[in-house]
């Protein structure tokens, strides 16, 4: 991780692959309980390290991944917002994209990941020429429920599941709600926003 892609630039933001120096920030959101209230699990440092490493294997082989996200103004890294396959093969087809994001706790209530995220969807449809992108969460997770409607993505109550992954040790982190965007949806907002 010598040298760092980059992906897109926003106003305040960059997202790009992972460098050596985001190993303390990929740490500390995978230990906070505060940022993984929703998920089973709290990383130790040689987890987060193996799991740094495999993203970037992710966006080095196929463009896609959850990538790097850092102020451009000072180069911190904040967290991460990408898109990458859902890898879910029970519950979505193969070749289903998501959308998601981490953030550490300072960073928050910024609108930082609304912005990353948006440019993710015009990157997804105008570059990748997707034909839809998903996001899912725990159902209590108000906070990232809130983005997905921001950002354009629309509730499919029908495809809501029981994450395969999250243990029945913990019942009230397994049922997920889907929200997702098709292409065309996609240019419709974008003519009545006159983006296009």
């Amino acid at each position: 991780m010598k040298e760092a892609k980059v992906i897109l630039d926003t106003e305040r933001l960059r997202l790009r692959s992972w460098l050596d120096r985001d190993r303390d920030l990929f740490r500390e959101i995978n230990a906070d309980p505060k940022v993984m209230e929703f998920f089973p699990v709290r990383r130790t440092h040689d987890e987060a390290d193996a799991v740094l490493l495999r993203l970037n294997d992710t966006i080095t082989e196929t463009g896609l991944g959850f990538y790097a996200l850092e102020l451009r103004e000072t180069g911190e890294p904040m967290g991460f917002c990408g898109l990458s396959l859902a890898n879910m093969p029970a519950v979505f087809p193969v070749e289903t994209v998501e959308i998601g994001w981490r953030l550490a706790t300072r960073f928050w209530g910024n609108g930082y990941v609304t912005e990353a995220a948006r440019a993710l969807l015009h990157f997804a449809f105008d570059k990748k020429h997707l034909d839809a992108v998903v996001s899912f969460a725990v159902a209590d997770n108000h906070r990232s429920t809130a983005v997905m409607r921001r950002i354009g993505l629309h509730r499919v109550a029908s495809r809501d599941f029981d994450h395969p992954r999250v243990p029945d040790t913990h019942p009230h982190l397994k049922p997920h709600v889907v929200y997702a965007v098709t292409l065309d949806e996609w240019m419709q907002q974008r003519r009545g926003a006159g983006w296009a």
